[in-house]
């Protein structure tokens, strides 16, 4: 394989459409070993890595792929785990296509590296093997409590583990990995590979405490006052966004937020076997085009509802969620209805949903978000008949925890406020993730938590001179 001159971007195998819609099983098999050594020989090994600009983590995208290429897995995970503690994650879930993947000079001529395949690869290789273990330093005698267990705490307490911190990480929820396990269903990122991933930092030494909401559970002045030097808190947004339309209360209508909940977490499509029903329709409506609305029209689909429609503002182009997974979507019936706005949902004598009311929009200048302004077309009003709808149009800060630490500051919609290096306005606080400002992307979460773990580490290193 040395040397030679490969082309096409290598496809991985996909779990048959006829056989996904029946299941929760992944759909994305990954690379075989041979796909991925021939994918990684296309890589030119830039002398300037532009795909690492793209990269949050910093992972050293040109090394970790030529060792694939050369057969050495074991030395490509080492790499890897030098910046990113959870590659068989990223690798599954990373929107590459926007950040590594876009940086790469092959768009030039062609189709980029499959960086985030090839990380998956490696990464599922080294945990069938064994190889996976965080090199950690011996200890510093200081300790770091880590308030959430999602991507962004999970990174902290990764990146401070292995310089010799002592890590405690506090999880309100009866699982840990915040909304790997809860908001992302298993035929995109498998339950077992998080736990996984999750053990690799528990045999480093990171110790998991579940069922503790800071806050209620114990204060963060009680946690300092047990001797923690300092605090990271990635909590997530948590409070999903409510439509402000007519007919919203109607029964039939979900947030994202409890639909995937219920699913995803609480295994409500396994009921019997799991006391967690839910009531899916024969017609589902989604409002929303992010990765969140995508997954549950998946999910719909899945628990056999026989019409899943995705309802979006903007044209299909403009949707935020990865081009993948609407691609994938697509494949499994789901419609996608663009340039349209949701006006009012109607109801039966039960106060049961029936129908919605929708808006044509058309597309105007182009906002901060660097996409077109939809705008209604007055009088283009049309119904889609619904007995289900699933709400997934973005989540904000929840208050429970932050209205239990009035002295921190946050911004006007109740994000917590942090500088460049991730410290919040308290005294040896941190803060990442979604809570210091909406939702965002895992390797995003992922980054902050790196941000953060560096300057911890920068502070703490300083008081112990």
């Amino acid at each position: 394989m040395d040397g030679e001159k490969v082309s096409a971007r290598q496809a991985p195998k996909l779990l048959p459409v006829e056989e996904r819609v029946r299941t929760f099983r992944e759909v994305n098999l990954g690379y075989k070993e041979e796909q991925a050594k021939r994918e990684a020989s296309r890589c030119l090994q830039c002398p300037k890595a532009y795909c690492m600009t793209g990269c949050p983590a910093n992972v050293n995208i040109p090394q970790f792929v030529n060792e694939i290429r050369k057969g050495d897995y074991k030395r490509a995970i080492e790499i890897i785990c030098e910046t990113n503690s959870l590659p068989a994650i990223t690798g599954r879930i990373c929107q590459v296509e926007m950040q590594c993947e876009k940086a790469c000079i092959l768009n030039k001529k062609g189709a980029p590296i499959s960086i985030g395949l090839l990380e998956r690869f490696v990464a599922d290789v080294a945990l069938k093997k064994g190889w996976k273990k965080l090199t950690c330093k011996p200890s510093n005698g200081r300790k770091v409590a880590v308030v959430g267990s999602g991507p962004a705490g999970l990174t902290v307490a990764g990146d401070l583990i292995k310089l010799g911190y002592e890590v405690k990480v506090f999880e309100a929820f009866h699982k840990p990995g915040g909304v790997l396990v809860y908001g992302i269903p298993a035929f995109r990122l498998p339950k077992d590979v998080i736990e996984k991933e999750i053990k690799t930092l528990e045999e480093a030494g990171v110790k998991i405490f579940k069922n503790v909401f800071v806050g209620k559970t114990i204060t963060l002045s009680e946690l300092f006052e047990e001797g923690y030097d300092a605090i990271f808190i990635g909590i997530g947004a948590g409070a999903p966004i409510i439509l402000n339309i007519s007919g919203v209360n109607l029964n039939g209508v979900y947030t994202a937020n409890e639909f995937l909940v219920r699913t995803v977490l609480m295994n409500a499509y396994l009921f019997p076997k799991y006391d967690t029903p839910i009531d899916v329709g024969r017609k589902v409506v989604i409002i929303g085009g992010g990765n969140t609305a995508v997954d549950s029209a998946r999910v719909a689909v899945r628990l056999g509802a026989e019409e899943v429609t995705i309802v979006y503002r903007r044209s299909e182009e403009d949707m935020p969620a990865r081009r993948e997974e609407i691609l994938r979507a697509k494949e499994e019936g789901v419609k996608v209805l663009p340039l349209a706005s949701p006006v009012k949902f109607m109801g039966d004598v039960d106060k049961h949903v029936t129908k919605l009311e929708t808006l044509k929009n058309q597309l105007t200048t182009i906002d901060s978000t660097g996409r077109p302004t939809p705008i209604p077309i007055k009088g283009s009003n049309f119904f889609i008949d619904a007995d289900m709808a699933v709400l997934a149009i973005g989540q904000k800060a929840n208050k429970v925890f932050t209205q239990t630490v009035p002295e921190i500051k946050l911004d006007i919609d109740g994000y917590i406020v942090v500088d460049y290096g991730a410290k919040t306005s308290l005294d040896r606080v941190w803060a990442g993730g979604d809570i210091i400002g909406g939702t965002a992307t895992v390797i995003q979460a992922i980054g902050d938590g790196k941000r953060a773990a560096s300057n911890m580490n920068k502070t703490l290193s300083k008081s112990m001179q």
